[in-house]
């Protein structure tokens, strides 16, 4: 008699595992949307309405350098007052700059250090896209 040890032959079938986890995979990912829905809350009413997010203050640089806010001709000298008056009125949060592309440079660099000057930090330059 001869004596052989002879080792287990122990393998394991992972097809059921896959299956049990790809469908746990599916289960979640059909509940996991409806969870994120949140409380169910009865809000109270009121008069007040949906809040309004004010447009932006276009101000207006032609190719001769004419500033203009709401077709109205403004000089250089007279946008910061009219801008610290509009401001403290509360009319104003945000400024958009559209300047002509052949108004010089210097008078946008002006009139932005006089928008900034007047305690403004939300401005925009509008420009065309490329085509």
């Amino acid at each position: 008699m001869k004596n052989r040890k002879r080792g287990l032959l122990a393998e394991i079938n992972v097809t059921p595992l896959v299956d049990v986890m790809l469908v746990l995979l599916i289960i979640f990912m059909i509940t996991a949307p409806m969870l994120s829905t949140g409380l169910e809350v009865d809000l109270p009413e009121t008069k007040a309405g949906v809040l309004k997010k004010k447009a932006p203050l276009m101000i207006v640089l032609d190719e001769k350098g004419r500033i203009f806010i709401k077709d109205q001709a403004f000089s250089l000298e007279k946008l910061r007052p009219w801008l610290l008056q509009a401001k403290k009125a509360g009319l104003i949060r945000e400024i958009n700059l559209k300047a002509d592309r052949r108004c010089p440079y210097g008078l946008v660099a002006k009139v932005l250090a006089e928008i900034e000057a007047a305690g403004f930090t939300e401005i925009g330059l509008i420009t065309r896209p490329e085509t």
